[in-house]
């Protein structure tokens, strides 16, 4: 992929570049939002990864300008601001996903590759509705179909399944649950999540338990290969 860093801190902007060609993607940096701007308007990337506070012009008046424009690149703001109203914020201005820093490169990689495939997919294919096996996410209508029978699901066991299978095929950690589907930046060292993740599979009955699996010690994944 080719990814394009606004990004004014040097010793971040450095670090992520570093880690992203390591892992095989073209990256491009821009130190201020003008350059950083410029650079989107005028060349293609399949993901950007923008920090709210730039010099010049802020994260989020570059992410307007460039969906008023129709670039409909995926978005990642990366950001020391990480109330949930600065979240929600980010996300209706355009951005994708939002990252709080400090962060985990791995984890910082893991979202961008997850952009990277859902803005490579034709326009037709990038509809409302996901759908992992027999399972299908209706994301207008807040429902969920398991071969064909729609299943009750409350409004975090659905926001849960969600995220879980937006993310098929890759590791989805329980940090990742936490801050954007609990709105938590910390751990509460509770089961809060694996409760959850028990309800989904009984809900879900034979499709739960073979699609949803667990990664000791890390998380989760939505594995339809079966």
């Amino acid at each position: 992929m080719k990814i394009l860093i606004i990004e004014d801190d040097p010793k971040i902007r450095t670090y992520v570049g570093k880690g992203l060609k390591e892992a095989g993607h073209v990256v491009d940096l821009a130190e201020d939002g003008e350059i950083g701007l410029h650079r989107a308007l005028h060349e293609k990337y399949d993901v950007l990864i923008i920090d709210r506070m730039l010099p010049l012009l802020d994260g989020l008046s570059i992410i307007k300008t460039l969906r008023g424009s129709g670039n409909l690149a995926g978005v990642l703001i990366l950001s020391s601001l990480g109330d949930v109203d600065d979240r929600v914020t980010g996300l209706r201005a355009g951005g994708d996903d939002y990252l709080v820093k400090p962060f985990a490169f791995v984890e910082l990689l893991a979202r961008v590759e997850a952009l990277g495939k859902r803005a490579s997919l034709p326009l037709s294919a990038q509809s409302t509705t996901l759908k992992a096996g027999n399972l299908e996410i209706d994301l207008l209508a807040h429902k969920v179909r398991c071969n064909g029978k729609i299943i009750d699901l409350q409004p975090r066991e659905f926001r849960l399944l969600e995220y879980l299978v937006k993310f098929k095929g890759q590791l989805v950690t329980r940090t990742m649950l936490l801050e954007s589907v609990w709105d938590y930046h910390f751990d509460p060292q509770t089961s809060v999540i694996d409760v959850h993740i028990s309800r989904l599979r009984k809900k879900l009955g034979d499709t739960g338990n073979t699609l949803i699996k667990t990664v000791r010690g890390a998380g989760y994944i939505v594995d339809d290969s079966f």
